[in-house]
């Protein structure tokens, strides 16, 4: 059998690049960092590529991938790839959507602990040699309600590790029923509802034509007075600008913020500045453990599928 040619554009699992090596049909090219120009000058001579999240793969990139076959996404989004020009190019796009769950959830509760007792705040005022007891007072999660907005692989997590920490969960998910909702002992409730309910909304949707700009100033609006909002799903399901009035209103109490419309966020974005707003750059996944998980994942993906024809986690349907 003839070796397939894989480059490795972002840095994955080295257990990933040697399962590529051990495969005995795959040469493994590990190339990171590159330019756009640079990543097309080459990427013709490639059978499947792997990427994280740094390599942005544009329509223009398949101009020069003929030979292209697969692209792996070591994680679950593939908003770095173009996928409709990938599927006109007949190379079909992985991507790894369970192995970062585990790693967003805890993200998702630790952003509840921030909230709650106020953690940056304290840590960077007493850093100043400061000892403001009294103005950190905060406030405690068991007995309070979490709404969980997406009550999928990475929401049922959030909503189990909460009820552990003695939080009510309800939750807003139209593809599931009630008795599903139920076996995990959430309450399944219409977004309105939800919202005036919960003490803090977590969102756990992908970014879709129906989720871009979904939580607005009319849903904002709808939320219990002084809510906090968690977002470590995908940047432009919330609308900034209309997020930043909610909290200069109070009508959101606080958000935590782990994704933004454009990634990286610019330095004058108003929301890193304000100081109810916890924000960090894109950090859900990225635990030793989810990218061991997904390095891992994706390259035993890309070995089955090149020498097996084995399609697994697809995202598109391509034709050759």
């Amino acid at each position: 059998m003839s070796k397939f040619r894989v480059l490795v554009s972002d840095p994955i699992a080295p257990q990933g690049v040697e399962l590529l090596k051990q495969s005995g049909i795959i040469e493994v090219d590990v190339k990171t960092g590159l330019s756009p120009d640079q990543f097309n000058a080459i990427i013709g001579d490639y059978d499947a590529l792997l990427v994280r999240s740094m390599t942005k793969v544009k329509a223009e990139s398949f101009g020069f991938a003929k030979k292209l076959k697969v692209i792996g996404r070591a994680g679950a989004g593939v908003d770095n790839v173009d996928v409709p020009a990938a599927t006109a190019n007949g190379t079909l796009v992985m991507n790894t959507p369970g192995g970062n769950n585990n790693a967003v959830a805890e993200l998702a509760l630790g952003y509840l602990f921030a909230l709650a007792r106020k953690l940056t705040e304290a840590n960077q005022s007493t850093k100043s040699g400061k000892w403001e007891k009294s103005k950190f007072l905060g406030v405690e999660l068991q007995g309070r309600t979490l709404g969980v907005v997406g009550l999928g692989a990475i929401g049922k997590i959030v909503a189990r590790k909460a009820q552990a920490l003695g939080m009510k969960v309800v939750a807003y998910d139209p593809q599931l029923t009630a008795a599903q909702a139920g076996e995990l002992g959430v309450q399944l409730l219409e977004l309105p509802a939800l919202l005036a309910l919960a003490d803090a909304v977590t969102l756990h949707v992908p970014l879709l034509a129906t989720t871009r700009g979904w939580f607005d100033a009319k849903i904002l609006g709808q939320m219990k007075k002084g809510a906090w909002l968690i977002d470590a799903a995908r940047g432009g399901i919330v609308v900034e600008a209309d997020l930043l009035q909610a909290l200069e209103s109070g009508q959101v109490g606080a958000a935590a913020l782990d994704v933004f419309a454009q990634e990286p966020t610019p330095a004058d974005n108003p929301l890193l500045a304000h100081p109810r707003v916890l924000c960090t750059p894109h950090i859900g996944a990225s635990t030793v453990e989810a990218q061991d998980n997904v390095g891992i994942q994706i390259a035993e993906q890309v070995v089955r599928y090149l020498r097996d024809g084995i399609v697994e986690n697809a995202v598109n349907q391509p034709v050759r």
